[in-house]
């Protein structure tokens, strides 16, 4: 299944030259971006991350917004095909529905961890929102939280498929789900910078789960 597509190379440290520059600029770019957010991740505090001089960033990105865009868009598309990957991952095959309802609202939130520094760009990007460039927030939704709700929207549909759910909506119920069961999670441990105990990420999982079999789950298991 084809994934989207990375506007800004993920790479790791490279030979020196001129590519390597520009890569040093790129994490350097994403660092502060996550710890300092978007006004505040100027050309200059990119280049003294980057331990290159202010004129070398403007050399391979003439347009700071564009560069700081693209950092943006390239995490989304990151945590979309891991959070892709847990869709196809899960429920392929059911046994008990709740507990695989569970497993699956789990196994959501392990972007949190995985990609630390792409929500800590989300939480100063929440804050900024209405200072961000015209058409940036979209274009994250679009590369990012989207794509991976389709993905879980094929998911359950199939399960619906199976008479295990009862879904007119495909996509709402995605939406519902991820409403109902990990932005719980992430919404109470502020996108995992104050994580939550085991247990309680348990409760509010299994709250969730049972909201959405609620609404959506055949007769019988209402």
């Amino acid at each position: 299944m084809a994934t989207p597509r990375a506007t800004i190379e993920r790479v790791p440290a490279g030979p020196a030259g001129p590519d390597g520059e520009r890569r040093a600029v790129v994490r350097a770019a994403r660092t502060v971006l996550a710890r300092e957010g978007w006004r505040r991740c100027t050309a200059e505090a990119t280049a003294a991350e980057a331990g290159v001089a202010p004129e070398a960033v403007g050399r391979h990105f003439p347009d700071h917004e564009q560069l700081l865009l693209g950092v943006l868009l390239d995490s989304s598309a990151s945590v979309a095909a891991c959070l892709t990957a847990v869709a196809e991952s899960y429920l392929a095959e059911t046994g008990d529905l709740r507990e695989d309802l569970i497993g699956l609202g789990r196994a959501w939130l392990a972007p949190l961890e995985a990609f630390r520094e792409h929500f800590a760009i989300v939480r100063h990007i929440s804050a900024e929102v209405t200072t961000l460039p015209a058409g940036a927030v979209d274009k994250w939704q679009a590369t990012g939280p989207r794509q991976a709700r389709r993905a879980l929207a094929r998911r359950l549909e199939q399960v619906a498929g199976r008479g295990l759910l009862e879904i007119t909506d495909a996509d709402q119920a995605a939406e519902r789900f991820i409403l109902l069961v990990p932005s719980s999670v992430v919404q109470r441990s502020f996108h995992g910078a104050l994580p939550l105990g085991r247990h309680e990420e348990d409760a509010l999982i299994a709250d969730g789960v049972d909201d959405f079999i609620r609404l959506y789950g055949p007769p019988a298991s209402r």
